[in-house]
């Protein structure tokens, strides 16, 4: 069964085309500016993590973390971090690597680089070159989650759109065409054409088949907006936002506002009552016939969204209904027969790459984007889940804890995947958009959708995660990536694992870093037992400038916490020299 057969543009009609439904948007205080999400707190690491009676774990035992390591990728580590210290040189760091490569030449720039700061976070040039590292990792029990990087020299894509009934976040907005600009993550995508999209998807097809025969159990990241024209993204997630207020705004009626999400359920009388007094017509309760709601008379957020599901075409859910005239009017204008096709090809890149990554026996890894696309890119994220992840966990996808509503996203996806038997598998990060969307907020004038600070965050995580260790410890059918460098993120993990019971060897609860960054977590998790991963981009030294810009800006703004992990490597430095280890090769 194919993702677009799955789909069919959303299933058939059931909402009867009389009844006239009106949103209302919720006003929220505005919030105050924050430190970096790439910020690492100050923490004490100087412990032993005691997983059970017969594991314990030392983040500080430095011949254990960099045993991977010879002593001079230990003195590259020192270097690269030492000069992401510097913040003339972060700041400066693209026009200081215009001028070497035009006083080096392009041959020894690009050795420069692979001496340095590639050789550093980038695992080689093309899915030959990456094996000995990723073969290394492996052989010390850390995993792979293999990303190529592609150009983006494609022009920033911009679609002029009618404003009316538009909301201002999914509105395209020009000084943010350029969607690189504070963006921590890997690298960006714009759309070109449909040929272009075969082209990402031809290279990821790639990168599939190369973590299946690099690395045992690996991962393969993907960026949805590489897959197919990001304007469809944009209405597709303004229209699942714009119905999942309404729903609010109808449980607020209720007096149902102010508990969680799931606890919204709202009495089907009581709503067809509310509905008729706002001018609808038609009969609600027959949208919702016997044993298709999880409870007797009750309607919930899940409910309420298959309504959505069961439309027929992507035009007719375009609509925003007008409290003061009574009717639907279009949310803009209709899909024409080509914007129709580019959906359908989208869908179909999906179900290509995923059938891809079952045969290889590789898992897929949904990449977060910028929270205008973000509905969209979750909900076609489930779609493939519900087909792929029937067994066992194929397809994850990626909650930013950063974000206010990412507990709610978080508990609707793993109740969804209760109630319909499939494996829920999830990676949560805290987040990689954060400059650009409060920003973009600013600038365009809408709520900031980011936590007000990083504390904020750390608990939106905390909780989040938790949530899913009680859902692997209750059915066993969740999985989840703890994709952090904050070494208190990882104690918390392991100290509710030890207390939920839930043992290592299971391979439910993963970690994950980035590629030359923090071994001292990486590597003694790995050594317990514990499934671990790095993040391994790969690709050509010109294509990999864009990520590695953005990783010396990510280093700047946690230099307090990486302090730490510069400690940890002079430590081991150190202790190489005064022990006569200075030769050390690690054994593979």
């Amino acid at each position: 069964m194919s993702l677009r057969k799955s789909l069919t543009a959303f299933g058939r009609a059931t909402l009867n085309r009389s009844l006239v439904i009106a949103t209302r948007h919720h006003r929220v205080q505005a919030l105050h500016p924050t430190k970096t999400n790439t910020e690492d707190e100050s923490v004490d690491s100087r412990e032993y993590v005691s997983y059970s009676n017969k594991t314990s774990i030392d983040f500080e035992q430095t011949k254990e973390a960099y045993k991977s390591k010879d002593t001079l990728e230990l003195l590259r580590s020192l270097v690269v971090f030492k000069l992401c210290s510097y913040d003339i040189l972060v700041d400066k760091n693209k026009e200081i690597m215009d001028l070497s490569r035009k006083l080096l030449g392009q041959k020894m720039f690009e050795q420069f680089m692979k001496m340095t700061f590639y050789g550093q976070f980038v695992a080689g040039e093309d899915h030959q070159s990456i094996r000995p590292v990723v073969q290394k990792n492996q052989a010390y029990g850390v995993g792979a989650v293999l990303d190529y990087m592609l150009s983006c020299s494609s022009a920033p894509y911009i679609h002029k759109q009618p404003s009316d009934h538009r909301e201002k976040k999914f509105t395209a907005h020009r000084k943010f065409g350029d969607r690189r600009e504070g963006v921590t993550s890997t690298h960006t995508y714009f759309y070109a054409d449909e040929a272009k999209c075969d082209q990402h998807m031809e290279t990821f097809l790639k990168c599939i088949k190369a973590s299946g025969g690099s690395s045992e159990d690996g991962f393969s990241a993907i960026k949805m907006t590489a897959l197919g024209r990001p304007q469809f993204l944009l209405q597709f997630s303004e229209v699942l936002v714009k119905w999942r207020r309404f729903f609010s705004f109808l449980a607020a009626k209720q007096g149902k506002d102010s508990v969680e999400v799931l606890e919204q359920k709202l009495d089907l009388e009581q709503l067809q009552t509310c509905l008729a007094s706002l001018g609808a017509q038609g009969n609600i309760q027959s949208c919702f016939s016997e044993g298709r709601l999880h409870s007797s008379g009750m309607v919930d957020m899940l409910d309420w969204n298959r309504l959505i599901d069961e439309r027929t075409k992507i035009s007719d859910l375009l609509v925003v209904p007008n409290l003061q005239t009574g009717e639907l009017e279009p949310l803009l204008s209709k899909f024409t027969k080509e914007e129709e096709r580019q959906m359908k090809r989208m869908l179909q890149r999906l179900d290509v790459l995923a059938k891809h990554a079952v045969e290889n026996g590789v898992r897929l890894m949904v990449d977060a984007e910028q929270t205008y696309f973000q509905p969209a890119i979750s909900r076609l994220t489930v779609e493939m889940k519900r087909i792929f992840n029937k067994d066992k966990a194929v397809v994850f996808n990626t909650y930013q804890c950063y974000l206010k509503e990412a507990f709610d996203n978080v508990s609707m996806d793993v109740e969804l995947s209760r109630r319909e038997g499939w494996c829920f598998g999830a990676k949560l990060v805290r987040g990689a958009y954060m400059y650009q969307e409060r920003s973009r907020a600013a600038e365009i004038g809408y709520e900031d959708p980011i936590n007000p600070d990083y504390e904020s965050t750390n608990r939106m995580y905390h909780r989040c995660l938790d949530y899913v260790l009680e859902e692997i410890q209750q059915n066993k059918r969740a999985n989840v990536m703890v994709a952090s460098h904050n070494i208190d993120t990882v104690k918390h993990t392991l100290r509710r694992m030890n207390e939920m019971g839930l043992p290592p060897t299971d391979k439910k609860v993963y970690f994950g870093q980035l590629l030359g960054m923090c071994d001292q977590i990486s590597f003694p998790l790995a050594q317990a037992g514990f499934p671990v991963y790095k993040y391994v981009p790969y690709g050509p030294v010109n294509e990999v400038i864009p990520y590695l810009s953005r990783r010396a800006q990510e280093n700047r703004g946690i230099m307090k916490g990486v302090q730490m992990e510069r400690e940890l490597l002079w430590k081991e430095l150190m202790r190489r020299l005064t022990s006569g280890e200075v030769f050390y090769t690690p054994a593979v």
